[in-house]
């Protein structure tokens, strides 16, 4: 018997940026949100926010790249009885390389597990939940940069497209058990990890309306907003996709070779 009326969901690296405003956008929807993130600081703080805003929400700490994370995680699911939403969030391009020659096996090892080795993980961990309830959502967090090249960021890319390739195919696989399987691809996120000032670089910011079609960096809300709706009953027919959250950008641009010779860029400095 289930403990709770309301939806529960799980966000991973749900305290800070996109994540942070998904367990905040969940919770605000009336869902209890399982927040897991690496900073127990962040993670008291935002949970802390969403009991201000009457929302309900238990933290589970730790790396989810390590095994004990997830089977914290897979414990408090189980406490719960219920699982409605798997929101896969945590990703980075970090540690990141000049090129791919200058990379080392350390580097494509650590990208695994921060991109493509704990969505594995994680839905191979709580997919039984919503298979035996006969319902459920996931969201796995890929990148536009899985659709295009990225100079510099090969393996990166690569785990992310893998989180595309695997999103689609969990779909075909779990949808006759009632749950949907899409992901969200962002781009030019001002964020905590990837800040507007980081990718100015003390550039005009009038240069923004030439490098996005919708002429903004991305806020962390916009990304939530896609993330509550594939996870809600309005995306009931929605399953196998990766949506880009981009404001146009794979659809407009690519990355080019810089004037100077000094690598590559995907906003220019000249409109």
């Amino acid at each position: 018997m289930s403990t709770t009326s309301s939806r529960v969901s799980v966000v991973t690296g749900g305290a800070r940026g996109i994540g942070g405003a998904v367990s905040r956008r969940l919770a605000a929807d009336g869902d209890l949100v399982v927040l897991n993130d690496v900073d127990a600081d962040a993670a008291a703080q935002t949970a802390a926010e969403i009991e201000r805003a009457g929302g309900s929400v238990r933290i589970v700490v730790g790396d989810i790249t390590e095994a004990a994370t997830v089977a914290a995680l897979r414990e408090a699911v189980d406490e719960l009885d219920r699982l409605d939403v798997l929101v896969n969030n945590v990703g980075d391009f970090r540690p990141a390389s000049r090129t791919f020659l200058h990379s080392t096996p350390e580097q494509w090892q650590r990208l695994y597990e921060l991109n493509l080795h704990h969505v594995l993980a994680v839905t191979h961990a709580l997919l039984p939940r919503m298979v035996e309830a006969g319902r459920g959502a996931i969201v796995n967090n890929s990148t536009v940069e899985a659709f295009r090249g990225n100079p510099g960021h090969a393996p990166y890319t690569a785990f992310n497209a893998g989180v595309s390739a695997f999103t689609k195919t969990l779909a075909v696989e779990v949808g006759r058990h009632g749950v949907r399987v899409n992901a969200v691809a962002p781009d030019l996120a001002d964020t905590d990890q990837t800040p507007a000032a980081a990718m100015l670089r003390g550039r005009d910011p009038d240069l923004v309306r030439h490098w996005l079609p919708l002429g903004r960096f991305g806020h962390v809300d916009d990304y939530a907003a896609v993330v509550a709706f594939l996870a809600s009953d309005e995306a009931r027919f929605v399953t196998g996709h990766t949506l880009p959250v981009d404001g146009g950008t794979l659809a407009a641009s690519g990355w080019y070779a810089r004037a100077d010779g000094k690598g590559w860029t995907n906003m220019p400095d000249r409109p």
